[in-house]
């Protein structure tokens, strides 16, 4: 494994489970010290003790990232703790899938504030660190779903969101040292989308089958595939890409 974080500083949102909790372990192998931030303590602390064998280290936070004051807790506990903050990747994300004509406005209002709100409000907290360090990196996780996607109106929407968001990150951060990007996955294998499978009536395997006849790759992605990307767009390997968005779709369009 590479140790491309060796005596860096990241928080990944999000990170119980799921892509966010296989960014943080990407992160912590190649030497990061990586805080993980979540809503669910109990799934931070089992995420926790799976990764005791990485080189760096792991720690956890529990955080709702749609709260201003517990984002800005998070990072400056993260920061006076380790010394500083040098990644930070917005993970944190829910589905609340519903046609246009039946969503509610609490629907759409959660889906907003989680998935958007809270990298706006992470991002903000983050860069009054990375300016003073003159350096940085943010990374945060949008989708295919930002083209468009039946009974998402919310989520397409809120990852859209991202990928604007990012790009005027990158234009106002730039000038300091900071790298801004998005990373949108297709279709992978995790269990939001076994949950949409069993919404659906479907088998999750089965349901994992059908859309992996639908990309070029013929397979979905993994979770670790997403947290390679990431790892990538974090490390100085990337220190001349800002402002963009990257589809790992396996192909698809």
């Amino acid at each position: 494994m590479l140790d491309r974080f060796s005596e860096k500083v990241a928080i990944v949102t999000g990170a119980a489970g799921g892509i966010g909790a296989a960014i943080a372990r990407r992160l912590a192998d190649e030497g990061a010290q990586v805080v993980l931030a979540d809503f669910d303590e109990a799934r931070l602390e089992q995420a926790v003790r799976e990764m005791d064998d990485t080189a760096g280290s792991v720690t956890s936070h529990r955080v709702d990232v749609t709260d201003e004051n517990q984002v800005n807790e998070l990072v400056d506990t993260a920061a006076e703790r380790f010394g500083g903050l040098d990644v930070l990747v917005n993970n944190a994300g829910i589905t609340r899938d519903n046609l246009l004509f039946q969503m509610t406005s609490e629907e759409w209002d959660s889906v907003l504030d989680v998935n958007l709100k809270s990298v706006f409000l992470c991002a903000r907290a983050a860069q009054r660190v990375m300016v003073e360090a003159k350096s940085g990196k943010i990374v945060s996780l949008s989708s295919r779903s930002a083209l468009g996607n039946r009974g998402q109106s919310n989520y397409a929407a809120s990852k859209a969101g991202i990928q604007g968001l990012t790009a005027t990150i990158a234009q106002e951060l730039g000038p300091f040292g900071i790298n801004a990007n998005a990373v949108a996955p297709g279709f992978v294998a995790t269990d939001m989308t076994d949950e949409t499978a069993r919404r659906l009536g479907k088998d999750p395997k089965e349901f994992r089958e059908g859309a992996a006849k639908l990309i070029p790759l013929r397979r979905v992605a993994t979770p670790e595939d997403i947290a390679g990307v990431v790892s990538f767009l974090a490390s100085n390997d990337a220190r001349h890409i800002t402002g963009q968005t990257l589809f790992v779709t396996g192909g698809q369009r």
